[in-house]
C-alpha cells in the first residue's frame, strides 16, 4: 500500500522525540500538583505507608520530576522509562481513592503508561543523551 506522505518518513527519527516530550512535561505538571499539594497528601493516610509527612511527599515530587528531566534531555530513557512505567501503574491504581494526590485521571496514566512501553522498547529517539545501539 502506498504511503499518502512519503517524504515525511524521513523524520520518524523524532517520534520518539515527541513522545520523550509529551510524557516529562506530564510528568512535571504531576510533580507540581504534589508539591503544591503536598499539605492536603501528607493528611491523608495511604495503604503502606500510613500518613506520610511533608518531606517524604516531596521527595515524592522529586522522583517523579527528575523522571521526566531524564525524558526531557533523553538521559537513560530506557531506565526512566521504566521507572515512569511504576508511576503510571501505582498512580492507576490509586487514582479513583487520592484524586487530590493524583492530579490525572485513570485513562491519562493508561496513555502516559503506553507512551512509556512505546519508548522502552523503541529508544530515545533525536536529540538524546543516549548512544543507540
Amino acid at each position: 500500500m502506498l504511503n499518502t506522505f512519503p517524504q515525511l518518513l524521513t523524520y520518524g527519527f523524532f517520534a520518539p522525540m515527541i513522545l520523550r516530550i509529551v510524557v516529562a512535561v506530564s510528568f512535571f505538571y504531576i510533580a507540581y500538583a504534589q508539591a503544591a499539594r503536598r499539605k492536603e497528601i501528607s493528611a491523608t493516610g495511604f495503604p503502606f505507608i500510613g500518613r506520610p509527612d511533608q518531606t517524604l511527599v516531596l521527595i515524592s515530587a522529586l522522583i517523579v520530576a527528575l523522571t521526566g528531566l531524564a525524558l526531557f534531555f533523553g538521559w537513560h530513557t530506557q531506565l526512566a522509562a521504566l521507572l515512569g512505567l511504576i508511576i503510571c501503574l501505582k498512580h492507576a491504581v490509586f487514582a479513583k481513592k487520592y484524586p487530590r494526590a493524583i492530579p490525572l485521571c485513570r485513562l491519562e496514566y493508561i496513555y502516559l503508561f503506553v507512551i512509556l512501553l512505546t519508548l522502552l522498547i523503541s529508544g530515545a529517539g533525536a536529540f538524546a543523551m543516549d548512544l543507540p545501539l
